[in-house]
């Protein structure tokens, strides 16, 4: 995406999507924040397939994401089924958000994969991290997107500088 569209505009634009998008799915506010993730955390991961090739990864607390599901869905328990139900519908939602912004800013038709849920963290492999956005909300609660790009050559040597 950073071939078309400058870092700033882009982090701006995902950061607007993701605030919206809480809100949105689940009535949960969430401001940017230097707060880390927790050690109890899932990911959810997509990937731009068509028109941009780049990938995203949602990384929370699993215990935010399951506030939000319980918003999302009305109910006070949710089952794990249900956690990873919201975790991929957010992550539709947003993804959505994100290709239709990216169509009119770009006129390039941007498609995404069905997202992948994973308890803890997810890396993909020959992607390295352009930038990570974090956030907060009024519990101790952590959310982090990131955004990846191609490696240009060999990501073990591109991480290690």
């Amino acid at each position: 995406m950073d071939t078309v569209l400058s870092q700033q505009n882009l982090e701006d634009m995902l950061d607007k999507a993701v605030r919206e998008v809480a809100v949105q799915a689940s009535g949960v506010e969430i401001f940017r924040s230097n707060r880390p993730l927790s050690e109890d955390i899932c990911t959810v991961h997509i990937t731009f397939t068509k028109g941009f090739r780049t990938r995203l990864s949602l990384c929370a607390d699993t215990a935010l994401v399951a506030r939000m599901a319980r918003n999302a869905f009305g109910v006070e328990e949710i089952t794990p089924q249900d956690l990873e139900d919201f975790g991929k519908e957010y992550c539709n939602i947003l993804c959505g958000k994100i290709a239709a912004f990216l169509f009119r800013t770009t006129q390039i038709a941007a498609r995404f994969s069905v997202p992948s849920f994973f308890h803890g963290s997810f890396v993909p492999e020959d992607f390295r991290v352009q930038f990570v956005l974090a956030y907060s909300d009024d519990q101790p609660e952590s959310l982090q997107l990131t955004h990846y790009i191609p490696c240009l050559r060999d990501c073990t040597a591109a991480s290690a500088g």
